[in-house]
């Protein structure tokens, strides 16, 4: 008792910061244990996003010393760029559409995996998983939706005389958006999926008994009140890979639909990254649109964390 008396006594005489440093000193192996994940995080993201905020505010073609210009580049995002509101237009839809939908499907779809017997649940978790390890998974699609005779769906639709010409899918403007997002969700099981199997699997069979007894009554109880709670980090980190993926969607229409597509109907802020930082070198220009994108990712990330708090009250 007088040992832990002196132990009380000896933190209150602490500064903050010298407990901190105790606390440091105390848990110095753990430190060491994280050190280079803490390097690489700092190099290639801290490092890359503080440098992003400060080209932003500089005129720099990659040649030239930078020019800074303070806010004039965010001012002509907004008051002279039309396409950008264009991109990030339809950048704002797809993320609408495809974040929330794609953790609906990853959460709903681990959950029925987990009901299956052990001896088969390894196999169709991969199966679901398959779309998203393969690089060429595109070629299915765009066999599926290519414009000629030859295609799957223009060759079946002329065969059986739904069609009388050929339609072209993915330089349609009306067909773009729908077929790009189909393809993103179908794509869309990926590490946030496999967190999911990971959380239910890791929950404690108990929990569901002493709910029964608490007067749980259902299924969808046990889901809201035991399940949700107890996976509350994977149920965030799914959240963020979906964040991710739903608003860096430009590859898929860059693989399906080309750059620009048709009219510029799907295309996104990340081609106009793309096009400033690549094409044209106004890196910083291209750098205010990056952290644009990177403060509305931030928000959508604290938006979701707030709303998963509420889960399970």
């Amino acid at each position: 008792m007088s040992k832990n008396k002196a132990k009380v006594v000896s933190r209150k005489e602490m500064t903050k910061a010298q407990w901190t440093l105790h606390q440091m000193n105390v848990n110095k192996i753990g430190y060491f244990m994280i050190a280079p994940f803490m390097i690489l995080f700092f190099l290639f993201t801290i490092i890359p996003v503080a440098l992003s905020l400060v080209l932003s505010l500089t005129n720099f073609n990659m040649i030239e010393f930078p020019d800074f210009v303070f806010m004039q580049n965010y001012a002509t995002l907004f008051l002279d760029d039309e396409l950008f509101i264009t991109a990030l237009k339809n950048t704002m839809i797809f993320a609408a559409v495809v974040g929330p939908a794609s953790y609906i499907i990853s959460f709903v779809v681990a959950w029925f995996i987990n009901e299956l017997n052990p001896k088969i649940r390894a196999l169709v978790t991969l199966v679901f998983y398959a779309p998203s390890l393969s690089g060429n998974v595109y070629i299915v699609w765009t066999t599926l939706f290519s414009g000629d005779s030859y295609g799957w769906l223009n060759g079946w639709g002329l065969k059986l005389g739904l069609i009388d010409t050929p339609i072209q899918w993915l330089t349609t403007k009306e067909f773009i958006m729908p077929i790009v997002i189909m393809v993103a969700l179908w794509g869309s099981l990926g590490m946030g999926f496999l967190s999911f199997i990971a959380g239910l699997q890791g929950i404690d069979r108990s929990l569901y008994e002493a709910g029964a007894i608490d007067g749980i009554t259902n299924r969808w109880q046990e889901v809201w009140y035991i399940t949700l709670p107890s996976m509350k980090p994977q149920l965030m980190f799914g959240a963020v890979m979906s964040i991710t993926g739903a608003f860096g969607f430009g590859s898929i229409v860059t693989t399906l639909c080309g750059n620009p597509p048709t009219d510029y109907v799907g295309y996104t802020v990340t081609h106009h990254i793309e096009e400033y930082g690549g094409t044209r070198w106004e890196v910083g220009y291209s750098s205010a649109l990056s952290f644009l994108m990177f403060l509305i990712m931030v928000g959508a990330n604290m938006l979701v964390n707030k709303l998963l708090s509420k889960v399970g009250r």
